[in-house]
């Protein structure tokens, strides 16, 4: 038996109300995480709570660090395309656009007009893949089970598109630097126009589902808010930043891969909530799939390589007959190329918001140094603010809000 002497009554405390609370402070510290489905990877969230409310909450990273940046550095130019896109994995063929268009640009080369529109094309349909995880899982972290099916369901037709055109669901490395790996197969375009013609009805299905139920509005609105001037100070960017009203997305205000020729809106909202940055997200996919529409409209013919010696294999017949072209392509194979002496920066729009590679070469066949900004990495800085004095249930549908990706903190 335990003895009275054994127990410990907290201090009487008085409450705002001048009454004596008899239990006092009874903050407690707990973990979420680092094995938990709600914190969307290898989180660990070190939350302390009185009662119900969160006090704080204190997110711990570091669980999937794999040193990628340091590999990148041991890879020539262009292997290196076969770790971006497993940094953020939803976004693989954003975070290879992204290197490439980088490495372009201390080459001084530019993609051909076909490669420049297949670009945009297939980096749009991974940003609605990317936006179909997030919806799915989202909503069910809060409650609701059956568009996770519905999501995932749509997302295997665009991985089927990826599959089709680069031989990989998942981690594709379709882009070259100077090109792509290959052209369209014939089966693709057919694939594509049935996707497009069918997606619009799914996002109207999606809305009617969730968007338009009033549990899921409660659970979402007033909560987790972030205002413009905090999400400018914390450096968050993307859907996270858009839905606090601030109006800046690097397709607009840093054109690249031609996006100054496509028609497309920025979605925005004021609120800076966990609702304000659904309904970002939501609306995206629909600018997302008119981009794409417009890329097949668009869409020329024309070689998808550029013709600069040091991208460029030689042509196999040229090679079996001339053994200087025979060299060149044997060292162009085995040893890969050189880039110019310098250091380049180039952002892009990810589909969780600015992702930037800063790239140094020293004249050699691999890069000297690489440094990625990654847009997980920054928005997750803001998860304490939006986090304090809300409930713990809230917690889980904030994380979800944020839509980060561990792969692309760590790194």
């Amino acid at each position: 038996m335990i003895s009275t002497k054994e127990i410990v009554v907290p201090t009487a405390s008085v409450t705002a109300l001048g009454k004596r609370d008899p239990l006092g402070d009874q903050r407690m510290t707990v973990s979420l995480g680092p094995q938990h489905p709600s914190t969307h990877g290898v989180l660990r969230v070190e939350v302390e709570l009185d009662g119900e409310v969160v006090v704080a909450a204190r997110p711990d990273i570091g669980y999937l660090h794999t040193g990628m940046e340091k590999t990148m550095e041991n890879q020539k130019w262009q292997q290196v395309v076969t770790i971006t896109c497993r940094m953020d994995y939803l976004n693989s063929m954003g975070n290879d656009l992204g290197y490439v268009l980088a490495v372009e640009k201390l080459l001084g080369v530019e993609a051909t007009p076909r490669t420049q529109v297949l670009r945009v094309l297939l980096t749009e349909l991974n940003r609605i893949c990317s936006h179909l995880v997030w919806w799915g899982t989202h909503v069910m972290d809060i409650g609701a089970m059956s568009p996770f099916f519905y999501a995932f369901d749509q997302r295997e037709k665009i991985l089927d598109l990826f599959e089709c055109v680069s031989g990989a669901r998942f981690h594709q490395s379709y882009f070259r630097i100077g090109g792509l790996q290959a052209d369209l197969p014939d089966t693709f375009m057919p694939l594509l126009k049935e996707f497009v013609a069918q997606f619009p009805d799914f996002l109207k299905m999606a809305n009617k589902l969730v968007s338009g139920n009033k549990i899921f509005q409660t659970r979402t609105k007033g909560i987790g808010i972030i205002g413009a001037e905090d999400a400018i100070n914390w450096g968050l960017s993307g859907p996270s930043l858009r839905a606090s009203g601030v109006n800046w997305d690097i397709r607009k205000s840093e054109p690249y891969t031609g996006y100054e020729t496509y028609d497309f809106d920025v979605p925005l909202a004021q609120d800076g909530d966990i609702w304000a940055r659904y309904v970002v997200r939501m609306r995206e996919m629909e600018e997302s799939l008119k981009i794409v529409q417009q890329a097949i409209d668009r869409l020329p013919a024309g070689p998808i390589q550029s013709d600069h010696p040091k991208l460029k294999l030689p042509d196999r017949d040229l090679m079996k007959q001339h053994i200087d072209v025979m060299i060149h392509h044997f060292l162009l194979a085995s040893e890969g190329f050189t880039v110019p002496i310098g250091e380049v920066y180039f952002p892009i729009e990810s589909a969780r918001g600015e992702l930037g590679y800063y790239l140094i070469s020293d004249g050699k066949e691999k890069p000297w140094r690489v440094r990625v900004k990654t847009p997980s990495f920054m928005n997750l800085q803001v998860l304490p603010k939006m986090a304090e004095g809300q409930l713990l249930a809230d917690l889980i549908g904030i994380i979800g809000s944020i839509d980060i990706v561990l792969g692309d903190i760590d790194r």
